[in-house]
């Protein structure tokens, strides 16, 4: 498809913005302009919301939810008949390695709407109140209704998976939604918008997707008074910003912000086996994940050790061509990442022990690449060690004890995600009940599949995804009390 035929799909329309603004689209992997996306303007969003409030309020969308499990069906049918076709858009809009699109970049991701599907298949929407002993001439009701119209803002590390990640619990609790994807991945968005239309029986105005580089455009979503809440995943700081914008109009709010996220492993863990695991986290879509094992703890006495597994692991990490389904990092995905990974590059060496890369990648003439890299000897309040970097560096960091791991893991705002590996799994689960973080692996039981709920504490976010905890977020509760 010429990006000419991308469009913006506002109140049942496949629609440029208003006056034909354009903005270019980048491939990170070589710095070439690829294509255009529409470049909404003020008018364009205004119009998506105001169709968004439109189908709530006029439409059986936010009440009938075996329409809805239909049309959640119809659109999943659809994604896996479009795979392929959405595969190539992905990799060279996020610089995503082919092989990740095989699972959670894609492929996975569309399976996951399975989960909403069953969910809506036996959910209580309605539920009574068993009658209080002495006063059972009241009929008590809880209802669960829709929350109303929701803004999305995605972010552009894993673009497809994140959509879906808030497409899915607004439409399956009888929300109707304007999506924003980030500006440097508006294409894979979009052609979702546009399979939603053909291919589903989604009423127009439910699913409005607009695209725009212009933040103060993209601001409206947060602030407009026909917005009931506002979801957003991305970094922690833009996570402030939204919170106060829509703090006014007293707006719900959902945020999956930044994480610096810890693996410990314990005395006895196995790690010849676990550290390349780990740097395999790390340098996955080279660092751009918010939940990566960006910080390994071991027990001092083990830290040399440690350290020359990171190495030999990272020197042996597949990265390069992200067409080549033996690689699992590729680029950074934009400019702005680049130069802020380099300049955590610079602050590692300033306060540590760079013993692997720590530069920019010159593999390839263009694109922004930079190089795998461990970090040591550094100290675990040194900036490189608290603050989320979103590339692939490692920081191994040592502990005298238990209670020393836990409280080096907790020692930074984030509180997103974490691992803990030993022997002994009653060991490492009581490690990680001390862990204030929002989801935990022990002994690499996955944490990361749509039944559990996914969320962070501290500056790492408010609310959850997936799980039921997923839906209910995006559902008003509604108590009502009648004679029996």
């Amino acid at each position: 498809m010429s990006s000419s035929e991308y469009r913006m799909l506002i109140d049942g329309e496949l629609v440029a913005s208003t006056g034909g603004h354009t903005y270019e689209n980048i491939n990170p992997a070589n710095e070439d302009v690829i294509g255009t996306a529409p470049k909404a303007g003020v008018a364009d969003v205004e119009r998506a919301i105001l169709a968004a409030r439109r189908a709530f309020d006029t439409t059986s969308w936010s009440t009938d939810a075996d329409f809805r499990r239909t049309c959640l069906i119809q659109l999943q049918t659809a994604l896996r008949k479009n795979a392929d076709a959405l595969r190539p858009i992905i990799v060279a809009e996020a610089g995503l390695p082919i092989a990740l699109t095989y699972d959670v970049g894609l492929d996975r991701s569309i399976e996951m709407i399975s989960h909403f599907t069953d969910l809506l298949g036996n959910y209580e929407f309605e539920r009574v109140i068993t009658p209080i002993p002495g006063d059972e001439a009241a009929r008590r009701i809880v209802r669960r209704e829709a929350a109303g119209v929701v803004s999305a803002i995605t972010p552009w590390n894993y673009p497809f998976h994140m959509a879906l990640v808030k497409l899915l619990p607004t439409l399956a609790s009888g929300c109707t939604v304007v999506l924003k994807p980030a500006p440097d991945t508006p294409w894979n968005t979009l052609e979702i918008g546009r399979i939603i239309l053909e291919h589903t029986d989604i009423p127009a105005g439910v699913v409005n997707i607009v695209t725009t580089d212009d933040n103060e455009v993209a601001e409206v979503l947060t602030t407009h008074p026909a917005v009931d809440a506002v979801t957003f995943t991305g970094s922690t700081t833009t996570g402030r910003r939204i919170m106060a914008a829509a703090a006014p109009t007293v707006k719900r709010v959902t945020l999956e912000l930044g994480g610096k996220s810890s693996t410990i492993l314990l005395d006895d863990a196995d790690f010849g086996a676990l550290v390349p695991r780990v740097v395999a986290g790390t340098c996955s879509h080279a660092g751009q994940g918010c939940g990566i094992p960006s910080r390994l703890l071991v027990p001092r006495s083990r830290l040399g050790d440690a350290v020359d597994l990171a190495v030999a692991a990272m020197e042996k990490f597949p990265w390069g061509d992200v067409n080549d389904p033996a690689n699992y990092m590729g680029p950074l995905a934009n400019k702005r990442q680049y130069e802020s990974v380099q300049r955590y590059f610079e602050l590692a060496k300033r306060d540590g022990r760079v013993v692997l890369g720590g530069n920019a990648s010159d593999r390839f003439e263009k694109g922004y690449w930079v190089e795998p890299t461990v970090v040591t000897d550094i100290d675990s309040l040194a900036p490189v060690a608290q603050e989320e970097i979103f590339g692939p560096l490692l920081c191994v960091l040592p502990y005298e004890d238990e209670a020393d791991a836990v409280a080096i893991s907790n020692n930074t705002v984030y509180g997103l995600a974490g691992t803990v590996w030993s022997a002994d799994t009653e060991r490492a689960t009581g490690v990680a009940r001390g862990m204030r973080t929002g989801a935990i692996s022990v002994n690499g039981a996955t944490w990361n599949h749509p039944s559990m709920p996914f969320g962070g504490y501290k500056q790492s976010g408010l609310g959850r995804e997936w799980g039921v905890e997923g839906l209910e977020d995006f559902l008003e509760v509604k108590s009502i009390a009648r004679p029996a």
